[in-house]
C-alpha cells in the first residue's frame, strides 16, 4: 500500500468491507436453510450444498430461454428465478425426506454418510445433464453496474440486490419461526417430539416440510449465487464447509446466532484477506472459530429449553 493516501485506502477498506458483507448474503442465505434442517431437526444434510446448485442451474435455464426465446422476459425472469429456484429446490427436498431422511432420525451418522452419497449422486446427475464446465446466467441490465457514493468507490448493483434479497427472507424466516403456527409446531417438535405428537401435532409432517423449506432456502441462494460467480457441477459443495461452521459456531438451534456467525466468519475472512493470502485468512479465521468453540461449544448463541 506504499504511495497511496489516506482516502485511497479508506475507500479500498471499505470495498473490501462491502465484498465481505456480498460473501455474508450468501453464506447467510444458505445457512439459514442448513440451521432450519441441522438445528431444528439434528439431521446433517452433506447434500444441502446441492440444493444451492440446484437453484443456480435453474437461473441459468430461465436466463437461456429468456436469452434465445424470449427476450421480452429478460428484465422479469431473475425475480421469476428466485421463485422457481425455491419451488424446485423444496419439492426435491421434499421427496428426499420421504424417500430417505425419514428413515435416518436419531441416526447421526447414517445420515452423514447417506446425504454424502447423495450428494455425490446429484453432483453426477448435474454433470450429466448440464456438462462438468461452468456455465454463467446472463444478468438483466438492472443488476448491472455499480453505485458509486464517492469517486473512489464502486458498489455492485447485483451485490446490493442480494444483500436486500437475503433481509427479506431473513425477515420471513423469523416471522414464519417465531410468529406462526407452523413455527410454533416446529419448535415444539424440536424441544419435546414425544409431547408434541401426544398433544395432537403432525411431527412426520412438521419434519417433512421443515427439511423441504431449508432446502427451498438453498435454492434461494442458489440463485442469489449465480449474481456473484458462475456455476457448475461442485459448486455447492465449496460453500459447505462454511455453512456447517456458521451454523456450529453461532449456536445450532438459534437464529440471531447463525446471522452473527455469518457476519462474523465473512467479514473476518473478506478483512484478512486484504492484508494476506485468501488461503491464509481462511486458515486464521477457522483457528479462531476452533479457539473459541473450545471456550464455549454451545456456540455464540445457545436456545434455553426447559428440562
Amino acid at each position: 500500500m506504499d504511495g497511496m493516501t489516506l482516502s485511497e485506502i479508506g475507500s479500498l477498506l471499505v470495498m473490501q468491507g462491502f465484498n465481505g458483507l456480498s460473501f455474508f448474503s450468501v453464506l447467510l442465505l444458505m445457512a439459514l436453510g442448513l440451521a432450519i434442517i441441522f438445528g431444528q431437526m439434528g439431521v446433517i444434510n452433506m447434500a444441502h450444498g446441492e440444493f444451492l446448485t440446484i437453484g443456480a442451474y435453474t437461473t441459468y435455464l430461465l436466463s437461456v430461454v429468456a436469452t434465445d426465446y424470449a427476450p421480452w422476459f429478460m428484465n422479469f425472469y431473475f425475480i421469476a428465478a428466485i421463485f422457481v429456484g425455491f419451488i424446485v429446490a423444496f419439492i426435491v427436498g421434499y421427496l428426499v425426506e420421504w424417500s430417505m431422511i425419514r428413515h435416518l432420525y436419531r441416526r447421526p451418522l447414517d445420515s452423514l454418510l447417506a446425504t454424502w452419497g447423495l450428494s455425490l449422486i446429484m453432483q453426477q446427475a448435474f454433470r450429466s445433464t448440464f456438462g462438468p464446465k461452468e456455465v454463467s446466467a446472463t444478468l438483466p441490465d438492472w443488476l448491472m453496474g455499480s453505485y458509486a457514493p464517492t469517486d473512489t468507490i464502486d458498489i455492485p448493483l447485483n451485490g446490493l440486490f442480494v444483500m436486500g434479497l437475503t433481509l427479506l427472507l431473513t425477515g420471513a424466516v423469523a416471522l414464519l419461526i417465531f410468529r406462526s403456527r407452523w413455527g410454533l409446531h416446529v419448535r415444539a417438535t424440536t424441544q419435546n417430539r414425544a409431547m408434541s405428537g401426544a398433544v395432537g401435532i403432525d411431527t412426520a409432517k412438521v419434519d417433512r416440510l421443515t427439511f423441504a423449506l431449508g432446502c427451498g432456502i438453498a435454492g434461494v441462494a442458489g440463485a442469489a449465487f449465480t449474481t456473484i460467480g458462475s456455476t457448475g457441477p461442485t459448486s455447492g459443495s465449496l460453500y459447505i464447509v462454511d455453512t456447517f461452521l456458521v451454523v456450529v459456531f453461532g449456536g445450532a438451534q438459534s437464529l440471531l446466532g447463525t446471522i452473527a456467525s455469518a457476519f462474523s466468519i465473512a467479514q473476518a475472512q473478506s478483512t484478512l484477506e486484504f492484508f494476506m493470502t485468501g488461503s491464509m485468512a481462511k486458515v486464521l479465521t477457522l483457528l479462531t472459530i476452533i479457539g473459541i468453540l473450545m471456550l464455549r461449544p454451545e456456540g455464540l448463541f445457545r436456545m434455553r429449553v426447559r428440562k
